[in-house]
């Protein structure tokens, strides 16, 4: 599997997420970088973080429209589509994956926070 099925892979994964099976695409050794917020080392704690965010919210509709890939490195723009207190939130997002040995080394998701944060209505 080529870097990029990888991530278009991992990211349709999150439509109906297992918190063992989306930590499974990472490396042992691998950091998850929301950048408005801190960042998350090692696949167990971000295997752990999963859980606490999917308890919260659910499944996630990545919805990718670009992607592309150059060696190890896969960058998309996507609209991330959740549910958050009984809203719809669609969050603009750029991510950029490095894959190693076929498992996910690095994650970064760049997005603004106010959609989280406004209030609906």
């Amino acid at each position: 599997m080529t870097p990029e099925q990888l991530v278009t892979e991992f990211c349709a994964a999150w439509a109906e997420p297992d918190p063992a099976t989306i930590a499974a695409y990472f490396t042992d050794d691998a950091v998850y970088h929301n950048i408005p917020m801190e960042a998350v080392h090692g696949r167990a704690a971000i295997e752990e973080f999963v859980t606490g965010f999917v308890a919260a919210f659910g499944g996630i509709d990545f919805r990718i429209h670009r992607q592309v890939a150059n060696g190890n490195v896969v960058l998309n723009e996507r609209t991330d589509v959740f549910t958050m207190n009984g809203r719809t939130i669609e969050l603009p997002v750029m991510g950029s994956f490095e894959v190693v040995d076929g498992k996910i080394a690095a994650w970064r998701d760049y997005f603004d926070m106010g959609p989280l944060t406004t209030p609906a209505g």
